[in-house]
């Protein structure tokens, strides 16, 4: 069971939301009322899912999106009456899987969240893969630096040179990027 952060300052969508959620079969474990304390309440309650309802986002209730999205990264579903092409597109880079405009009614919310949901997996997924793309991409600068100061240093063609960081690396059990890291650096370190 998935468990929820629901944060809304109204009692009465408190109400609608919390009921709609606990038919959908998630957990509310906790409501706060202030959006400017879901920097603390994530850390306390560590949410599966944040949903926030505001009347509109302001600038500082998007800056704790962007914190929570950055430090403790989940799906969060904004309910919101500003229909504004600005104020969705803040809440979007913000880190807002769903932004739904004048959407409160319990019978949507769960599809709503299972969008928001898996929309927040593909974005997570998708950042993943560019971190593994750069990574590779740095670790092949590296071994192309690495092989050069061996084709220089010790007269090795450039199959030679990548042959003898690979040997290197597979004998010391470390990626291929670290063994180039540590040429270059002893190339360095000597002059």
């Amino acid at each position: 069971m998935l468990r929820v952060l629901l944060i809304d300052d109204s009692p009465e969508r408190t109400t609608i939301l919390r009921t709609a959620l606990e038919r959908a079969g998630y957990s509310v474990a906790a409501v706060v009322e202030s959006p400017l304390a879901l920097l603390q309440a994530v850390e306390d309650v560590k949410p599966d899912i944040i949903i926030i309802d505001t009347e509109s986002p302001s600038r500082d209730v998007l800056e704790h999106v962007v914190m929570v999205s950055r430090d403790q990264p989940r799906p969060i579903v904004m309910f919101s009456v500003d229909d504004g092409a600005e104020a969705i597109r803040d809440a979007v880079r913000a880190g807002v899987s769903a932004y739904i405009v004048d959407g409160l009614e319990g019978s949507r919310v769960k599809s709503i969240v299972d969008v928001a949901v898996a929309r927040f997996e593909e974005y997570q997924k998708l950042v993943a893969e560019l971190a593994e793309a750069n990574l590779k991409l740095s670790e092949r600068k590296l071994v192309d630096r690495a092989k050069g100061i061996l084709m220089k240093g010790r007269g090795m063609t450039e199959d030679e040179a990548y042959h003898a960081l690979r040997r290197m690396a597979m004998s010391k059990k470390k990626r291929l990027g670290a063994v180039a890291k540590n040429v270059i650096d002893m190339a360095d370190f000597i002059g």
